[in-house]
């Protein structure tokens, strides 16, 4: 699963002039944000009054995506970007405030999978009624709504006109934030799911995507695993993915286009590709040792070589001892080259079918 700090959208919902929320929001923002930075996670407030939301203005579904106007554009770049949400929000007749209703329609796939943890004040209630309503229609949207909350009495709340909450107001804040990070934490695969860029995987269940620099620490003990046997295999120790540390898997993870097979947050295989003039260089095809034997490599590699448009054959090396590694390259049509790149390995090289 990716190390990428989780980043919680703080929102607060009121915009009614003069209205408590703003106090409310900062209160929880300032005293969460001790707690945020011990736990890794990145706080980010927004109010709905800053992000000029008319009334919904889109002529196409929520679902699709799609996004006409500017407005709406960039309230999707906000939720998209967002692991998890905070909504401070008061109660009105019932129920929540126009305005986060209004919020929630305008997206559809931005909120899936996503944890939600509610802040509410009012009177007798302490706001709870609106919870209990947007919760209906949080999980309809896909979010997944914490048992967690902080309810505020206002009466409980209000020193001389200033917004004091209680301590055992600010403990269950700690407490909800606490349990927003481990659902975010654990819906991750699921969100990852659900990426433009993830594609479905020879594994029931599994989906590959892209690898950035955050994976660095899944990266560094896949190879740990997979290379081991290779050196065992050579009998060296003389092995570059051994000796990395996660500082550089980051670097070549940022130079290099690199896949990921991933099921339920766990990386099970990798390839890389990167071109050098007229080759594809393919490295560190790598599937978890408890894998072997699936398809998994002859599916990765398939993959990487699905790279090679508009190049004149494809480059990869190996162990001279890595038979299993040279039987699967020799199946796909690889030819070992004459000249090594140093003792003890094996160049290997397929031409490109122009068609």
């Amino acid at each position: 699963m990716t190390t990428k700090r989780l980043r919680i959208l703080v929102l607060t919902c009121s915009t009614r002039p003069g209205a408590l929320g703003p106090a409310v929001g900062g209160w929880l923002t300032e005293t969460l944000t001790p707690v945020a930075k011990g736990l890794d996670v990145d706080l980010v407030p927004v109010a709905i009054g800053d992000l000029d939301l008319p009334f919904l203005d889109e002529e196409e579904h929520p679902s699709t995506g799609v996004h006409h106007h500017e407005h709406t554009r960039r309230w999707s770049r906000i939720v998209d970007d967002a692991d998890g949400f905070v909504f401070v929000t008061p109660e009105y007749n019932y129920g929540m405030p126009a305005t986060l209703k209004n919020a929630l329609d305008y997206l559809g796939p931005e909120w899936a999978w996503k944890p939600a943890g509610f802040v509410s004040y009012g009177h007798t209630s302490a706001g709870t009624r609106a919870v209990q309503h947007a919760k209906q229609v949080v999980t309809t949207l896909r979010l997944v709504p914490l048992g967690s909350t902080v309810a505020i009495r206002i009466a409980d709340a209000m020193r001389e006109d200033r917004f004091l909450p209680e301590a055992r107001h600010a403990d269950a804040a700690e407490g909800l934030l606490v349990e927003l990070v481990r659902v975010a934490q654990a819906l991750t695969p699921l969100r990852e799911r659900e990426r433009a860029d993830a594609v479905e995987g020879p594994l029931p269940g599994s989906y590959a995507r892209p690898l950035d620099p955050d994976d660095a620490g899944e990266v560094t003990v896949l190879q740990r695993c997979c290379w081991t046997e290779e050196a065992l295999a050579n009998d060296t120790l003389a092995i570059p993915a051994l000796h990395e540390t996660p500082e550089d898997v980051r670097t070549w993870l940022a130079d290099w286009d690199t896949t990921g097979l991933w099921r339920d947050g766990r990386l099970l295989g990798m390839v890389r590709t990167r071109r050098a003039g007229d080759d594809l260089h393919i490295g560190r095809l790598a599937v978890a040792p408890d894998l072997r034997g699936l398809g998994v490599g002859r599916w990765l590699l398939r993959r990487a070589e699905s790279a090679a448009e508009g190049c004149r054959r494809v480059v990869l090396f190996t162990g001279a001892a890595s038979h299993r590694n040279l039987a699967l390259y020799r199946q796909q049509g690889y030819v070992a080259l004459p000249d090594a790149q140093e003792e003890g390995v094996v160049s290997l090289a397929k031409a490109v079918d122009p068609a």
